[in-house]
């Protein structure tokens, strides 16, 4: 992926989520930021949250029970079923996704994601594990180097350096209110806006 160029990293074979999303597929970022979702919405340690990858986009999350069973949550790789979810929650509401047919899937594979062709994975649950105002940091780093490959500016690469970049000089006490989440975002997007102009990557 190190020549990547926009149209190839947007070219998710089974999702069609948009450029900037189909980007952190690409990066694995989308991984490392549910991580971080994940920390936060159900209280875990990051290391009770494991990370795999799963090449048919079928499964999109399970959870592991004291007696060793796991449920699992199956669907077709559309966007649409999250949507509607959110938007009818506690009630499920009919969508024009495609059902899920698992015969014609046929296979369910996982595996290990390689945190070394795949920095991002690494640098998500480092800001994780950093707390404060890490995690916004790396979400705001990322939006603006992703959105300068989308550009053509930069390279494939540059996006996770000018995030790891971002995070190694970020020096933000936590935040203690949404304005000082704002405040961190703004000023680290600038932070990283002038990195690249200097030619940092």
């Amino acid at each position: 992926m190190g020549l990547a160029t926009p149209a190839q990293a947007v070219a998710h074979p089974n999702w069609s989520m948009g450029a900037k999303i189909s980007v952190d597929s690409a990066t694995l970022m989308n991984k490392g930021l549910e991580l971080i979702e994940a920390h936060y919405l159900f209280g875990l340690p990051s290391n009770r949250i494991d990370i795999l990858i799963h090449p048919q986009s079928v499964i999109h999350s399970m959870v592991e029970f004291v007696d060793g069973s796991v449920l699992a949550q199956l669907g077709s790789p559309d966007m649409r079923i999250s949507i509607a979810y959110a938007l009818a929650w506690p009630e499920r509401i009919e969508t024009p996704a495609q059902r899920l047919d698992l015969a014609a899937v046929a296979r369910l594979d996982f595996e290990q994601p390689d945190v070394t062709r795949f920095p991002a994975l690494r640098l998500a649950r480092e800001a994780l594990e950093a707390g404060g105002a890490a995690p916004i940091v790396l979400n705001a780093a990322n939006e603006v180097a992703v959105a300068r490959f989308l550009s053509g500016e930069i390279r494939f690469p540059d996006i996770v350096r000018a995030v790891g970049g971002a995070l190694a000089k970020a020096d933000f006490p936590a935040p203690a209110s949404v304005d000082e989440v704002m405040e961190i975002d703004r000023a680290t997007r600038a932070e990283v806006e002038e990195y690249m102009k200097v030619g940092a990557c």
